[in-house]
């Protein structure tokens, strides 16, 4: 419960926001433009939301949302709300389940939109009514800015016929920087299965993005547990560690690593890799040592070397005619703990070394690495062996991005949390780390209200919670997102803000580089601009004032995603500056291939002298 009375400090020392601008604000959505009602005030019956004539009530639990029809949307608490009569012009998008009776509605008059709910919304805005901000884009509301930055995870077992064209198309749109696929499929050669991942790795390159090895150790893969039941990973009750989805190896043993490193070599060779993301290599389980069917690791040449430091075999902790059994849980098992938590910073260590060479084959790869958090929830570490403050400067000596997962044991907590994690995080990582924070999209285990998993306005607030605090937010993954979210992500995670003056002026000001989403043909700073992403102007981070043009013009590279930080027509061809972390891939805007730029701070100039 560390982790929780934690959590309820830091939620009682934050200054409550109005629900209906912490919406607006997590959407990027225009709150200019937008009128919101509640319930039966003077103002909703002006714009025709009215009492029923009847006076009836109805007890509403549950509603149906006509953004995503099928999914529950169940309230915490029932409330009796009164009947309503809306507008003829307004479109009914929630309604109570059984009755029918509408709960949100709106309209668009011209430039303007009317939104109205029969209740507030609750304090943090999404306990009632998790698609407003897509009921509000639906009515024309548009975002001011989008993010081109994040990352997502994908596993292509999910999406065994999807066109790898349409897909990245998709992706990007939805401000995908990176994709970090699952390479556990593609561990041992099969030409088909192999062909259809390099047509995936090219058709992200042509549309601006990255793509990441994401490898899973100790699960190697499938075949790789078949064919080497000899180095299977073993639990506390001396059964092979097939734990979920993962089939564990026993990567202290010396054979079994030397085999997963020439399969590791043999992977990132084979194809057009931009970087490699070394995911979640500790152990298991988040029940700890008291549920031995999942704990780990147990195999013989752990169990030698601790019983070499200790005199202690770690099977004794379980067998009842063993002292060691009756100590466990005072000073033998505490050792083991902490030779756990060794072992696991020593393996992380030795597979970014290993990482490390291969890059001196291939020096453009990047490297991340996912890591569970254990400074947020601290009962991670007992868990899982993990210790953040161990490895984060060994990742910063290597330049590996530290990818901060969020345990699924504050999954139902609020976006809050991330600025917390944040603060810890910054309190045990060197000057030169690279922090990131990785948001697992999923159905929750925990009793959530108004959905069992993140979407609408909920998620909206923890991507853009997550972007304010970090530089880089990962989500996992890209087939769980729902499609009524992916049209507003890009616009959760912009660090920028925009100011609206007289005639079409726009002020962006922009922590980080931002597509603006100015309506027409935009002058930058008073002339064209010459980089664009899914027809926006990218602009790097300062402060620009965006004009309408005369006429229009195209841009010499359509989308571009490093971080730019300049970008300059000289005699008719384009100098940009620029950083980035993989390569960055620029893209001309007469349909020629990509041109993949090397990673780092460099100065370039793209087209004919």
């Amino acid at each position: 419960m560390r982790f929780l009375t934690s959590f309820l400090l830091i939620a009682a020392s934050l200054p409550l926001q109005a629900s209906w601008p912490r919406v607006l604000a997590a959407s990027g959505l225009d709150a200019s433009s937008v009128t919101t009602l509640e319930g039966a005030s003077a103002q909703s019956r002006a714009y025709g939301f009215h009492l029923a004539p009847s006076g009836e009530t109805v007890e509403v639990r549950s509603l149906v949302d006509s953004i995503q029809p099928a999914l529950q949307i169940v309230w915490a608490m029932p409330l009796q709300v009164p009947r309503f009569e809306v507008p003829a012009e307004a479109v009914v998008f929630s309604r109570e389940r059984w009755t029918g009776a509408p709960l949100a509605a709106g309209f668009r008059r011209g430039a303007h939109v009317v939104f109205w709910t029969a209740t507030p919304l609750g304090e943090r805005g999404y306990e009632r009514y998790p698609y407003i901000p897509q009921a509000l884009h639906e009515l024309g509301l548009r975002p001011r800015s989008e993010s081109r930055s994040l990352w997502a995870f994908f596993d292509s077992s999910y999406r065994l016929r999807a066109d790898p064209e349409y897909l990245a198309e998709r992706w990007r749109r939805g401000g995908i920087a990176a994709l970090h696929i699952a390479a556990l499929h593609y561990w041992e050669p099969e030409p088909q299965r192999d062909a259809r991942l390099a047509a995936l790795i090219e058709a992200c390159h042509r549309h601006a993005i990255s793509t990441y090895a994401w490898v899973e150790l100790p699960h190697v893969s499938e075949e790789f547990w078949r064919r080497h039941p000899e180095w299977r990973e073993q639990t506390a009750a001396g059964q092979d560690a097939h734990l979920d989805w993962r089939r564990l190896m026993n990567l202290a043993n010396p054979d079994c690593s030397a085999a997963v490193s020439s399969g590791l070599t043999g992977l990132l060779q084979r194809f057009d890799w931009d970087g490699v993301n070394l995911g979640e290599l500790y152990f298991e389980s988040l029940e700890g040592y008291l549920n031995p069917a999942r704990f780990t690791p147990f195999n013989a040449d752990v169990r030698r070397r601790f019983q070499a430091l200790s005199g202690v075999d770690p099977k004794e902790f379980y067998d009842p005619q063993s002292p060691a059994y009756h100590q466990r849980d005072v000073r033998p098992m505490k050792r083991f703990l902490e030779f756990r938590a060794d072992l696991a910073e020593e393996l992380q260590s030795q597979w970014l070394e290993r990482i490390q060479r291969i890059r001196r084959e291939k020096p453009w790869l990047d490297i991340a690495l996912t890591h569970v958090d254990d400074r947020f929830d601290t009962t991670m570490r007992e868990a899982l062996g993990a210790d953040a403050a161990r490895i984060v400067p060994a990742a910063a000596r290597h330049s590996a991005t530290f990818l901060i997962e969020d345990p699924a044991t504050i999954w139902h907590l609020g976006p809050e949390r991330y600025e917390e994690i944040a603060r810890r995080y910054a309190g045990i990582a060197p000057p030169e780390a690279r922090l990131a924070i990785d948001l697992n999209i999923v159905a929750r285990y925990q009793d959530v209200y108004p959905t069992r998993q993140q979407t609408g306005s909920e998620l909206l607030q923890l991507v853009r919670a997550a972007a304010s605090s970090f530089p880089r937010v990962a989500l996992y993954f890209e087939n769980s997102i729902l499609a009524p979210d992916w049209p507003l992500l890009a616009a959760a995670a912009s660090p920028a803000h925009v100011e609206t003056g007289a005639a079409h002026r726009w002020t962006l000001h922009a922590k980080a580089a931002a597509a603006v989403n100015y309506p027409g043909c935009a002058l930058v700073n008073g002339k064209p601009w010459p980089v664009a992403s899914a027809g926006m102007p990218l602009l790097p981070r300062g402060e620009w004032t965006l004009s309408p043009c005369t006429e229009p013009h195209t841009p010499l590279l359509s989308d571009f995603n490093g971080e730019l930080l300049s970008a300059e027509l000289v005699q008719g061809r384009l100098r940009i500056e620029y950083e980035s972390q993989a390569r960055a891939i620029a893209i001309p805007s007469n349909d020629s291939k990509p041109i993949l730029l090397p990673p780092g701070r460099h100065t370039v100039w793209i087209g004919e002298p």
